[in-house]
């Protein structure tokens, strides 16, 4: 499955311009019968050639209920704070983003209770147990590396230190973005707490590049070489391969002789609060959930089904499986996450100077 860059396409269906994508989505809020939904969605899966995750859904949505599915794309907290912005006069009907921001979307009180058919088949671990939203596509945190320039990939964090990757190595904005902000989250489990994984970011901010609001703007210069190193995720960084051979997955060890790891960061799905179009929306996120839908996860999207009950076997889930093998996976607090992310965000900012 070839799905190049993702970027802020921030457009309805991906066709108009911002200010038309803008008002289009805004006007469908006046009319609650209309067969439309709005989805404010973080980046990562819909391609800008029309043939990733979302393309697809959408499409095949729309020609089954007749449904018309308006997306606004954006960073995850772009996302959740914009929603927070329309709170008198709210314009989406689902929102999609990544850990920790749902949770800071639910914790503001922007979401409603819905369990969309099927969530019964996901994990508790990838669910709300109040309902107010379901991960729809599973996916883990990584590293990326230009393989043409590095024979080898970067074992530990300590490796990224190196000189030779001053100014070759950028990572998305912590607080910005869902990648980011997983960099930060990473780096406290590995090094045991606040206070050690600031000390690293520090220095490794001798060699940062300097912020990015998209994750997704990092993988084709790695690609290019013009990064050697990048954060991002499996499930975009996978589906970028055909059309960015150089680019590799990895992930970064604690210390010397330790296991890789990483930790699930999925795309978790949310009924919006006072939704102009909540019927339509309860039925797209039904479809999301759906068996058909959750086999092409991997298929189309290069991404990890989020119902335990779908046994992926295309050559993508394979590929995946493959990735992944080694690599130990550790789950986060997200409760202490969410509600300490903006110490953990200005504690980032004041080790680095950004």
């Amino acid at each position: 499955m070839s799905r190049p860059l993702r970027m802020p396409l921030t457009a309805c269906l991906g066709t108009l311009s911002l200010a038309a994508a803008l008002t289009a989505c805004g006007a469908s809020a006046a009319d609650p019968n209309a067969k439309e939904i709005t989805v404010y969605s973080a980046d990562g899966l819909k391609s800008e050639k029309g043939d990733g995750f979302y393309d697809k859904v959408f499409k095949d949505f729309e020609k089954k209920t007749g449904i018309k599915v308006n997306y606004v794309e954006s960073g995850s907290g772009a996302a959740v704070q914009r929603l927070a912005r329309e709170r008198a006069n709210t314009k989406a009907d689902i929102v999609v983003t990544l850990p920790p921001f749902i949770q800071q979307a639910d914790g503001k009180g922007l979401l409603d209770a819905y369990r969309p058919k099927g969530s019964d088949r996901v994990a508790a671990a990838d669910k709300d147990p109040n309902g107010k939203w379901t991960s729809v596509v599973n996916n883990y945190f990584c590293f990326i590396y230009n393989k043409k320039e590095l024979k080898k990939a970067p074992r530990t964090w300590a490796d990224l230190a190196d000189g030779k990757f001053k100014d070759k190595l950028q990572y998305s904005t912590p607080g910005v973005a869902g990648d980011g902000t997983a960099v930060l989250i990473k780096a406290m489990h590995d090094f045991g707490g606040q206070g050690p994984a600031m000390a690293f970011l520090k220095k490794l901010q001798a060699n940062n590049v300097g912020p990015s609001s998209s994750t997704g703007q990092l993988a084709p210069k790695t690609d290019k070489g013009e990064l050697l190193v990048a954060n991002g995720d499996v499930q975009m960084n996978y589906a970028n391969m055909k059309s960015m051979p150089d680019q590799g997955i990895f992930f970064p060890a604690a210390k010397p002789g330790a296991k890789p790891s990483t930790f699930a960061l999925p795309y978790a799905a949310g009924l919006v609060k006072n939704a102009p179009h909540s019927a339509n929306a309860k039925k797209f996120l039904d479809y999301l959930l759906s068996e058909d839908v959750q086999k092409e996860v991997s298929a189309i999207g290069g991404g990890f089904a989020s119902r335990t009950d779908i046994k992926a076997t295309d050559a993508n889930a394979t590929a995946l499986a493959k990735i992944m093998d080694g690599v130990e996976v550790f789950r986060p607090d997200w409760s202490d996450i969410d509600k300490n992310l903006d110490t953990y965000v200005t504690a980032w900012k004041t080790a680095t100077g950004s």
